[in-house]
């Protein structure tokens, strides 16, 4: 006699980087995944990035496809096909017809925007703004630091340091910000090499230059309202073009994080 095992249901706050990190390695390992995104999302990573779904319908991503929905109902068919669906639901509110078995919080608000440890039988939440064993059950490190990826059981992750991941050694030169309020305006693409000195883009008519040679690793979409400090791109050194449309390893372990939690409840 075979028994055959029902696939555990995950709903990801998040869109982002990675949010799709996360979707894509539980996809990868065939449980049912559905994500939840607002209707602009901000992300600059967008080679790898399911939230991209959100304004072109789908989104692949290392041969996982991310297809926008509109309602629950659609859920089944998406999932039959081996994609995972995306819905503009920034309150996670499809949770009352998913009834997940886990809700990930990947929003990396750095604050908890609303999640609670009775959303799910398992609730993880990513990175610092949530406390494990109150309003999550688990929390996995996001800071990169020798606990990447860790699975915590009581506290909280570590501060947000705001280095960027360092690529060749560099970290703050990677990264393009916004320089004032207005709308950020760019004839780039990602994938693009650069070299420093050149612009990039602009908000509200003044120039965003590269600090360093490279290419454009990760990207805002043009038109976006933006303020000052806001992330707008990077540039990643190497000027390897796969790297731009390749999860990063840093993500692949927060990954991992996630998986060992959901196995610590369920594969008992």
């Amino acid at each position: 006699m075979s028994i055959k095992l029902t696939k555990l249901v995950v709903l990801i706050r998040g869109g982002g980087e990675v949010a799709s990190g996360v979707a894509h390695r539980l996809a990868r390992a065939h449980l049912h995944v559905c994500l939840t995104e607002t209707a602009q999302p901000l992300a600059v990573s967008r080679g790898v990035a399911f939230c991209e779904a959100i304004y072109d319908g789908t989104k692949e991503v290392e041969g996982i496809v991310a297809k926008r929905i509109t309602s629950a109902s659609e859920i089944p068919e998406v999932w039959r096909k081996n994609e995972i669906p995306i819905i503009i639901d920034p309150e996670a509110s499809i949770k009352k017809d998913l009834n997940p078995d886990v809700l990930v919080d990947a929003i990396m608000a750095k604050k908890n925007l609303g999640t609670k440890i009775t959303d799910a039988p398992l609730v993880i939440g990513l990175g610092p703004g949530f406390q494990a064993g109150q309003d999550v059950h688990v929390v996995v490190e996001t800071n990169s630091s020798e606990n990447l990826g860790k699975v915590i059981l009581n506290g909280e992750a570590e501060r947000n340091t705001g280095i960027p991941v360092a690529i060749e050694g560099l970290t703050f030169e990677r990264v393009l910000h916004s320089p004032k309020n207005g709308l950020f305006q760019t004839d780039k693409e990602i994938g693009d090499l650069v070299a420093a000195g050149e612009i990039i883009a602009s908000v509200a008519g003044q120039a965003v230059k590269a600090e360093i040679d490279g290419i454009i690793r990760a990207l805002m979409r043009r038109g976006t309202k933006v303020v000052p400090g806001t992330k707008l791109g990077e540039i990643d050194p190497t000027g390897s073009k796969k790297a731009c449309f390749t999860i990063r390893p840093k993500m692949s372990t927060i990954a991992d994080g996630v998986l060992e939690a959901i196995l610590m409840r369920f594969n008992v």
